[in-house]
């Protein structure tokens, strides 16, 4: 006889991880000085304007944006974006992207991958598997 519940433990663990890890993009400690309109996102956008470069890499935002990288980190250090990117490939567009180099301004992971350039800081939107575990988690904790 097959057991149906087998791993629900496992689930609800991976569920409870998950949910933490959401909570560092809401961490009132993290961020402090970043403008809520440049800070990373669970979808994994970072919507910097060209002309906000400077402001964001110079200023509380990048360092900010960092730590909240490593407070996902900490909590789940398999966590993936909605947009599939990991954590490492996050570090490395913000990294970039805030360097002095051609690759200044240029925060889009897709891009990267793809080697075209944009001075825009977006990435795109892809799997919807974690929004369906946000959702089932804030109605199990309804």
């Amino acid at each position: 006889m097959f057991c149906c519940n087998s791993g629900s433990a496992q689930d609800e663990l991976q569920e409870q991880s998950i949910t933490k890890a959401l909570s560092c993009f809401d961490n009132k400690l993290i961020y402090v000085g970043c403008n809520e309109a440049y800070r990373l996102n669970p979808s994994g956008n970072i919507n910097i304007p060209a002309e906000a470069t400077d402001f964001f890499c110079s200023g509380p935002c990048q360092t900010e944006t960092e730590l909240v990288l490593d407070c996902i980190d900490r909590i789940l250090s398999n966590f993936v974006f909605y947009n599939k990117a990991t954590l490492s490939q996050m570090r490395y567009v913000l990294r970039a992207g805030c360097s002095y180099t051609r690759q200044r301004g240029n925060c889009n992971l897709g891009e990267y991958l793809e080697g075209e350039a944009s001075n825009a800081c977006k990435l795109p939107i892809l799997s919807s598997f974690y929004l369906f575990m946000i959702v089932a988690a804030a109605v199990n904790s309804m």
